[in-house]
């Protein structure tokens, strides 16, 4: 069974490059041998990510991620079962919030600030598609 979970949390400390660079790192040693794909959207302040794979797996990689001390304030914004894959392409991709137009994010958010916490799962995974569609969302297989 398929499933996408989408969760928001919080950065913490400065260095947010070197962390990235980490996540995507493991996220591309452990993703491929236990069938998870996604996307990691970031800022210097919030990280938003979508992982879609077998409920077992993703449950699992979730759970590691409310201990990772990466981040803080881990909030669960979207979980549900799936017929099929969004983000099949990318074992994680991955796409720079704080480089946003304006009127992007002005079209899923009250103000021209990303605040995950502040948004529905709903709203949250329209502008994740939206970078998809505009092709800001870069990474590999």
């Amino acid at each position: 069974m398929l499933v996408r979970l989408l969760y928001a949390s919080r950065a913490v400390g400065d260095s947010q490059n070197a962390v990235i660079h980490d996540i995507m790192q493991q996220s591309h040693a452990h993703n491929p041998g236990n069938g998870i794909t996604g996307v990691l959207c970031y800022s210097d302040k919030v990280y938003m990510q979508v992982l879609e794979g077998g409920r077992a797996a993703i449950n699992a990689l979730y759970a590691k991620i409310l201990r990772d001390p990466r981040h803080t304030d881990v909030v669960l914004l979207h979980y549900e079962e799936i017929a099929e894959r969004r983000f099949s392409c990318w074992t994680m991709g991955q796409a720079n919030l704080a480089k946003l137009n304006t009127s992007t994010l002005l079209r899923f958010c009250e103000i021209p600030e990303i605040n995950p916490h502040a948004m529905s799962g709903k709203h949250s995974l329209a502008l994740i598609d939206e970078l998809m569609a505009t092709a800001t969302v870069v990474g590999r297989a």
